[in-house]
Order: C-alpha cells, then sequence, then structure tokens
C-alpha cells in the first residue's frame, strides 16, 4: 500500500514539471518568432515609440474648431451647397474647363460665368474672384482661401513679412529629418557610427532648442552644429533604408505641421475680420467726446432750416456712423466745388452717434455749404417692417466670386466688391419730402471734382444714375433671385455715387416695390440686395465709369493716373483708410482732407 501511494504521489508531480517545461518552450519560440516578425516588416503597421502621432483630438483641434466658429460668427457665410459645390468645382478645375469648351465648340454660344454673392457682416456684399485660365495660372488653394476669408488673403499676401528667426526654423527642419531616418538607420548592425552621430546630433538640436526660442538666443557656434547635422542627414539619406518607414515619419511631421498652419490660418483670418468690423479706439474716444461736449456747451446753434428743404439748392445726403469719414467726404466735395453756396449735406446717423455729429458738425465750417446732422431712429418704427431690424442700415457689400472666366485681361482683381442700397434708403422719399432730387455718397468715399454737373443730368424717364457693373448680371445670381421676374442680362449698379430723382421714386413707389421683394427673398442670403437690385431694373441710369473708380479698399493694383483721373475714388472693400488695415498707398488721398491741428482729433490720437 505504501508503494501504490507513493507511486501515485510522483503521477501529479511529474505532471507539473511536464507543464513547466512546455511553458519555458513556448516562450523560447516566441522570442524567436518576434524578431522574425520584425525582420520581415511586420513592424510597419506599428508606431515606434516617441514618435506616436499625435491624435487629431487634441488641444489644437479644439483650438482651431473654436476658431473657425468665431470666423463663421464674423465672417461671411454662404449656403452650404453653394460651398460645397464651389469646393468641388476647385478641386475638379481642369476637368470642368474641359467639359465647358466642348460645350461651348457644339452650342456655339458662350457660357457666362457663374458667380457667387457672399454677404459680409454689418456692411458689406461680397464676392472674390476664382478665375480659370489666368496666365500662369491661379493657386487652386488662393483661391479656396479667397473664397472662405475674401479680401484678407489678399492683404496678407501684400502684408508678408520676412521670416525672422530662420536658424531656429532650420534647426527644426534637420530635427525632424533626422528623426525621421533614426530608426531606419538604427537597424542597420554596419552604421553603428553613423547611429551613434545621428542620436548625439539629435540629443545636441534637442538640448540647443529647449533653450533657444530667436536666433538671438542661439549659441556662437551653432552655425557649425548645424552644419555638421546637415552632413550627418547626407549620409543618412546615401544608406540603404526602409523608405517605407522614412516616408512614414516624414508624413506624420508634415500632417502635425500642416494642421499647425490651418489653425493659425483660421486665427490670423478671424482676428482680420475683428479688426475690420471694429470701431478703432481712437474714433469710439472721438464719439465719447464730442457727446460729452455737446451737453456741457450748447450755446452755439447755427440750424438754417429754410434752406434744409429748399428744392432749389444741391442736397447732398450721406449715410454714417463715422464721424471723421462723414468729415472727409463733406470736406472733400466743398474743397472742389466751384459754388459751395448751394450745397446742403444731411448726415443720416443713429441715435448713439447723433449728439456728437451735431456737436462735430455745429463746431466746424466747411466753406459756405451748411450740414444738417438727423437722427434716423425716429423714422424707422413708421415705416420698417416688423420683421426688419429697427437700426440704421449702411450700405450693404458683397464679395463677388466668379467661376470660369477667360479673359485674362480682367483677371488681376481677383476680388470684387459690390455696394448696393439697405433698408434706410427707402426711406429717403419720406424723410425729404419737400426735395425732388438728391445726390447720395457713401461715407468711404473721396470727391475729387467738381459735382454740380449732376444736377443737370437729363436721365429721362429713369429714377437713379449709377455706376453699373456689368461683369454681374442678374442672370448669373437667378439661384438667388428665385422665380421672381427679372432681365437676366440686366447689370447691376453700385452705391457710392448716386444721383436720385425722388419725385419719380415716388411716383412708381419704389420704396412699396422694394419691402414687398424683401418679403418674398427674406429666407435668402442678402435679401436686401438682392430686393434693391430687383426694385431699380430697367430704372438705372448709367453714369460714365470715368465718375467714380472702385476698388480702393481691396485692390492693389490700381494705377496712379486711374486715380487722379477719377472724380469720386470709392473705397469698396474691407480695407477702409480710417483703418489700420487700410492700403497705405491709397490712405494720402483719404487722410489730406482731415484737419491735422483739430484739438479733438489730437487728443484721441486721430490725428493723420
Amino acid at each position: 500500500m505504501k508503494g501504490g501511494g507513493g507511486g501515485g504521489g510522483v503521477g501529479p508531480a511529474k505532471r507539473r514539471w511536464r507543464f513547466l517545461a512546455v511553458g519555458v518552450l513556448f516562450l523560447v519560440v516566441l522570442s524567436m518568432l518576434v524578431p522574425l516578425g520584425f525582420l520581415l516588416g511586420l513592424h510597419n503597421g506599428f508606431h515606434s515609440a516617441g514618435f506616436v502621432p499625435r491624435p487629431h483630438t487634441t488641444t489644437s483641434g479644439d483650438r482651431s474648431n473654436h476658431v473657425d466658429n468665431l470666423v463663421r460668427k464674423l465672417g461671411p457665410t454662404l449656403p452650404k451647397d453653394i460651398l460645397k459645390h464651389y469646393v468641388n468645382e476647385a478641386k475638379n478645375e481642369t476637368s470642368s474647363a474641359n467639359a465647358t469648351r466642348k460645350s461651348q465648340k457644339k452650342k456655339g454660344t458662350p457660357v457666362p460665368p457663374q458667380v457667387v454673392l457672399q454677404p459680409l457682416g454689418k456692411r458689406n456684399i461680397s464676392g472674390d474672384g476664382g478665375k480659370a485660365g489666368m496666365k500662369g495660372g491661379i493657386d487652386e488653394g488662393l483661391r479656396l482661401c479667397e473664397l472662405q476669408y475674401g479680401s484678407y488673403c489678399i492683404w496678407h499676401e501684400e502684408n508678408r513679412e520676412d521670416m525672422k528667426d530662420s536658424m531656429v526654423k532650420k534647426l527644426k527642419d534637420q530635427l525632424f529629418v533626422a528623426r525621421a531616418y533614426y530608426p531606419s538607420v538604427a537597424k542597420i548592425p554596419a552604421q553603428n557610427a553613423l547611429t551613434r552621430d545621428l542620436r548625439q546630433n539629435i540629443q545636441e538640436l534637442e538640448r540647443i532648442l529647449s533653450e533657444s526660442t530667436t536666433d538671438a538666443d542661439l549659441p556662437p557656434e551653432i552655425q557649425k552644429k548645424s552644419e555638421r547635422m546637415e552632413a550627418t542627414i547626407a549620409k543618412s539619406k546615401s544608406v540603404t533604408t526602409d523608405c517605407h518607414n522614412v516616408d512614414k515619419k516624414l508624413r506624420q511631421i508634415f500632417d502635425l505641421t500642416e494642421d499647425e498652419a490651418n489653425f493659425h490660418m483660421k486665427q490670423s483670418a478671424f482676428l482680420y475680420q475683428l479688426a475690420v468690423q471694429t470701431m478703432p479706439k481712437s474714433q469710439h474716444c472721438l464719439s465719447m467726446r464730442l457727446t460729452v461736449e455737446y451737453f456741457r456747451d450748447d450755446s452755439f446753434d447755427q440750424e438754417l432750416p429754410v434752406k434744409y428743404s429748399d428744392p432749389t439748392l444741391q442736397h447732398y445726403v450721406i449715410f454714417s456712423t463715422n464721424v471723421i469719414a462723414s468729415t472727409v467726404v463733406i470736406n472733400s466735395t466743398v474743397m472742389h466745388a466751384r459754388d459751395s453756396m448751394n450745397q446742403v449735406f444731411h448726415v443720416l446717423t443713429n441715435g448713439q452717434n447723433y449728439y456728437a455729429m451735431k456737436h462735430w458738425f455745429l463746431g466746424n465750417t466747411f466753406k459756405d455749404a451748411i450740414v444738417e446732422v438727423l437722427n434716423i431712429d425716429p423714422f424707422i418704427p413708421d415705416y420698417y417692417d416688423k420683421t426688419t431690424p429697427s437700426h440704421l442700415n449702411l450700405p450693404t457689400e458683397f464679395r463677388v466670386s466668379f467661376h470660369g472666366i477667360n479673359n485674362a485681361s480682367a483677371m488681376h482683381s481677383r476680388t470684387q466688391y459690390i455696394s448696393i442700397f439697405s433698408h434706410s434708403h427707402y426711406l429717403l422719399p419720406e424723410i425729404f419730402k419737400n426735395l425732388e432730387k438728391v445726390v447720395v455718397l457713401d461715407d468711404d468715399v473721396v470727391v475729387q471734382q467738381d459735382l454740380s454737373t449732376l444736377w443737370s443730368l437729363n436721365m429721362g424717364q429713369k429714377v437713379m444714375g449709377a455706376i453699373q457693373i456689368c461683369s454681374v448680371r442678374l442672370g448669373q445670381v437667378r439661384s438667388y433671385l428665385g422665380e421672381s421676374n427679372f432681365h437676366k442680362n440686366s447689370c447691376t449698379w453700385m452705391s457710392g455715387l448716386n444721383v436720385i430723382d425722388l419725385a419719380r421714386w415716388r411716383k412708381l413707389g419704389i420704396s412699396e416695390t422694394y419691402w414687398k421683394l424683401v418679403k418674398e427673398v427674406s429666407k435668402k442670403e442678402g435679401s436686401a440686395a438682392l430686393a434693391s437690385l430687383l426694385s431699380f431694373q430697367g430704372l438705372i441710369y448709367a453714369l460714365d465709369n470715368d465718375w467714380v473708380l472702385s476698388g480702393l479698399g481691396h485692390d492693389y493694383e490700381l494705377s496712379t493716373q486711374s486715380i487722379k483721373k477719377a472724380a469720386v475714388l470709392h473705397y469698396n472693400g474691407n480695407m477702409k483708410p480710417w483703418l489700420e488695415l487700410g492700403i497705405p498707398k491709397y490712405k494720402v488721398y483719404w487722410r489730406k482732407f482731415l484737419n491735422p491741428e483739430n484739438q479733438f482729433l489730437n487728443e484721441c490720437n486721430v490725428n493723420p
């Protein structure tokens, strides 16, 4: 029994040792298979430690999404279907252009360029031009940038600064490339010396860049270190390595860099839009100072109500909330007038700026011309529809996008801005009941010649004289106009300088037609502009193009000769002359009509 008991106890022990032996054998085999797998290239599906790509759900992504949302709030917006259509068309530009040319050959009729009207914030109508067929080609990325961000892209290109801290950037590039080659070189036993050099150079550059953010912080011997790293990278490139691994590392670096660049582009575009739509601190100071002074000093009152409604005088109307902008318009008009005695200016503003405007124009003289300041707010409840915003509306600007233009001579201006009347302009017949004719000037214009000939202009049966823009016709924006009746070949027109026959306006009921159209297209983008285009359909008297030169608020390529020749300069676009973002070479034509000795301008740092 003892022997049987002893024999029964030995069996389980042997089985346990057998299991341990099998386990050890399995681990030995596994340890041999893992290196074999790496040698066969199975490791390419994994990321090596220390070079793990940053996931897309990072803080940078969150910041980018946040900036994206802010840009959408402040910047221009398009219906999703239109934006999608444009992006798809831009990506397939070559095939689309070929298809269009084939279609034209078959049908024998020209295809007009497609146009995208894109409203811009408070005072703008917008459209950028991505124009196919330009000599040398137009960069697709720039066109898409203009579609999304408008004149910011042009401003960015014109104000591009020289790269700073170029050595630091060069060292970062070298470090990226060295890191990409290091894992592949390190796996080659015959390249131990090169591996050691790469590792030492990488560690040295990492230490230097951790202590230096600008070229001035770099050590004196940095040039030699950079050359040594460049030589090491050159040796690494000459070694036969796994190209797939190097390609993967470089792509990771590229993706990270591209994400960072996109974030900074969106952030910069947001700040640009913010600067465009925000009142400068100096102008806010001026408005506040003038308002305070108005209530402190009411000792003078030079108003002449009889002249304000005299139909025999020349009446100019300006819609504005900007004191210095309206001052430049009035001063430039008066300075070039043959006889300022007959000139009457009506500045229509809101309640917030009324007292500042009042004090300013009562305290300043403009030769023999007189200035009336009107608060438009009391007129709004009586004539505005309940669904219409009850505040002063300045002229609306749209950025215009052209698709498929083949005229190379017209392609230098990739972005055009069209300004059109807003809701407030359709109150004119009611505000000036005793007047039969007025000239409306935008507050972003400068007058360079006498305008008195406009008052003897025979417009026939037309209601308004305006500059026509025949590069954009109503037929090209038919998708915005819906089923409304319109002549597809009718040109659009611009505000800025407009001669208005108020008597005929009242007779034809233009305001009533406008409000009716506003209700019909209220669900569409830029409903006010579209209603304006339709309200004056067939009623526009085309002024000679020499009267107005537009584009000083967005086009850097206007010639000095054309500027001097024009009777009126129109700073349409985002880069207004009173903003720091304004185009410097055009500001001189605007600034010279401000008084550099004015006390309020100097105290608020508005002095040019």
